[in-house]
């Protein structure tokens, strides 16, 4: 009977606050700060879209014994959830966490001062926590560090988390954006893991617009099936270590990273490449680019031969001279 009367109860008052199946895709953090009275909390949810009426969760938590119960902290809860697995959730209690926001490209060092920034965990303690020979090996990095999988977007760390803890979400994140599927085209492009995040790398590198990426990824699998140096600007700024203009004088800079004096790929990846761009270099578009050059709304020409990419930077050069002389 108690069985019985509690399914009833939870059918009741999901027709009462409108219940949807969980998607659990959608997911939503929702912090609930110490103190907190039961109407900001139901508030908090709608805001949220977790609930579409908080006069209605507030009554359905009274009702249940739940007021006084609620514990503070950070929730990840998803679009969908019955306000009993709301509450639920509420009744556990979670540690507050925080967001660290990584933007895509960034070199271990920079996202290691980042972190340092948004989080307040050392720098120096970042790098050797990403310098773990464990964590490598596992990871299947042909280098000694974890570049190129600390994967960027927006993560959520427990407030004072430590280094470990930090690179471990990165990591996890990284895992779970790398699908199945594109462990099996590896084979078909034959190239390893590793190989396909450094070239990603590169392309990441490079910038421009999203839409240049595939393109980007076809020049260079043509000039690695060919034979053909990578000749990859960001590799020269890699090795140098430091982000600077280029000059003439720099692309014969020693470095096994750089792509002007080196056959085929770098011995590591140059930075942390989104999943878009990874996914570019998996799937590059099919053409029979060598070339190309930045034009002066941030997009990339593209061309076959090495005639037409020096005419491609002819016209851009001239093209800005005439601007400069309006």
């Amino acid at each position: 009977m108690q069985v019985l009367s509690r399914i009833s109860f939870c059918a009741a008052s999901c027709w009462v606050l409108g219940c949807q199946p969980v998607a659990r895709e959608d997911a939503v953090w929702v912090t609930i700060p110490h103190g907190a009275s039961i109407k900001a909390v139901a508030e908090s949810l709608a805001v949220h879209q977790l609930v579409t009426s908080p006069g209605s969760f507030e009554w359905y938590a009274k009702f249940s014994g739940a007021t006084d119960s609620l514990r503070p902290g950070s929730y990840r809860l998803y679009v969908g959830m019955s306000p009993g697995e709301i509450v639920d959730e509420l009744r556990e209690g979670r540690p507050f966490v925080d967001s660290l926001v990584i933007p895509p490209g960034l070199w271990l060092n920079e996202i290691a001062g980042s972190v340092e920034l948004q989080l307040g965990i050392r720098s120096d303690s970042f790098v050797v926590v990403a310098h773990d020979s464990a964590l490598v090996t596992r990871m299947a990095a042909r280098g000694h560090s974890l570049e190129g999988y600390l994967f960027p977007g927006v993560h959520r760390v427990r407030r004072g988390a430590t280094a470990r803890e930090v690179v471990y979400v990165m990591l996890e994140a990284f895992e779970a954006k790398w699908r199945t599927e594109w462990t099996l085209r590896l084979d078909s492009l034959g190239l390893s893991r590793d190989e396909i995040v450094t070239l990603a790398s590169i392309v990441e590198g490079e910038g421009g617009v999203d839409t240049d990426a595939p393109y980007m990824a076809s020049v260079y699998h043509n000039r690695l099936r060919r034979g053909m140096r990578l000749q990859a600007d960001p590799t020269v700024v890699y090795g140098m270590g430091k982000r600077r203009r280029l000059y003439n004088g720099d692309y014969g800079f020693g470095s096994p990273y750089n792509t002007y004096r080196i056959e085929g790929l770098p011995p590591t990846p140059i930075g942390n490449p989104s999943a878009a761009t990874l996914e570019a270099v998996l799937y590059p578009e099919e053409t029979e680019f060598l070339y190309f050059v930045a034009a002066e709304n941030g997009k990339h020409i593209f061309t076959r031969s090495y005639r037409e990419h020096l005419d491609t930077i002819r016209s851009i050069r001239d093209r800005r001279s005439e601007t400069r002389d309006r």
